[in-house]
């Protein structure tokens, strides 16, 4: 199976207007959806739309809401001019724990069937109820990708719109690695990092991590309001929300995408 669990940290650091820095451990499941029913007949602590220590909600990503990952995905493959050819799909996202989910961004790897990766979905929620992705088609013979595109959705309630994402991402294999780098005209504002380490999917492994990271999703939502008042206690102005996107999918063109960074050593 390709599916694996992903253990390591990650760090925020923002540069204006006020200095903060913040860094947590964490870890993520990474699940080819074809393989999803499969790993919850074989492991114990782990099931698909069931309570377990830990579970993968199809519902809890995307749009439609039915939980069919693979063929929603599919479309908005073909919306963007992609036609699927059966490739494999794999998501790094935290699982559901104890039936409580949160995730900040969660990631789709979308592959071509002879195994070249052609596309990767970021899905972005926020602490609002309100979720977009952003749909970047890549070249998979490279061994990282950087892309770019503005910021279309409101996430940080410190963080104005009129920014810049600047993506470098390391797809996993034995590591994964992704920096975000968000910036206005004056340069960069805030530096996301993650750096994680492949480990065997495995109820060893995950009562292990269940017990080094007690009730993580939790502690990410209850992390994200404690860092916000932190900022907000440094004199930092809030923004107000505006109105979600008319669209729930920025899809980004492939000239735009395949702006080619340094290799992603994070």
């Amino acid at each position: 199976m390709q599916s694996a669990l992903y253990v390591g940290s990650v760090v925020h650091r923002r540069l204006r207007p006020r200095a903060h820095r913040l860094r947590y451990r964490v870890f993520s499941l990474l699940l080819d959806l074809d393989e999803a029913e499969r790993l919850a007949r074989k492991l114990r602590f782990f099931s698909v739309d069931g309570f377990n220590l830990f579970g993968f909600c199809p519902a809890d990503h995307l749009f439609e809401g039915g939980g069919d990952l693979r063929g929603e995905i599919e479309r908005i493959l073909r919306g963007a001019g992609m036609e699927p050819d059966g490739g494999a799909i794999r998501v790094l996202t935290m699982p559901r724990i104890l039936g409580y989910g949160f995730n900040p961004l969660s990631i789709f790897f979308c592959h071509r069937a002879d195994g070249a990766l052609r596309a990767i979905l970021y899905e972005v929620n926020n602490t609002f109820g309100q979720r977009h992705c952003y749909l970047f088609p890549v070249d998979g013979e490279r061994r990282a990708f950087a892309h770019v595109c503005s910021k279309n959705f409101y996430v940080s309630p410190f963080l104005p719109m009129d920014l810049t994402y600047g993506f470098r991402i390391k797809p996993p294999d034995a590591s994964y690695a992704i920096s975000i780098r968000v910036a206005d005209a004056d340069g960069a504002m805030l530096n996301a990092t993650q750096n994680l380490r492949r480990r065997p999917l495995d109820d060893r492994e995950l009562l292990r991590v269940f017990f080094t990271h007690p009730l993580l999703t939790l502690k990410v939502i209850a992390g994200i309001h404690v860092e916000a008042l932190r900022i907000w206690l440094k004199g930092v102005a809030l923004h107000v929300r505006p109105p979600p996107p008319a669209r729930s999918i920025t899809i980004v063109a492939k000239e735009q995408s395949e702006k080619e960074g340094a290799p992603c050593q994070i």
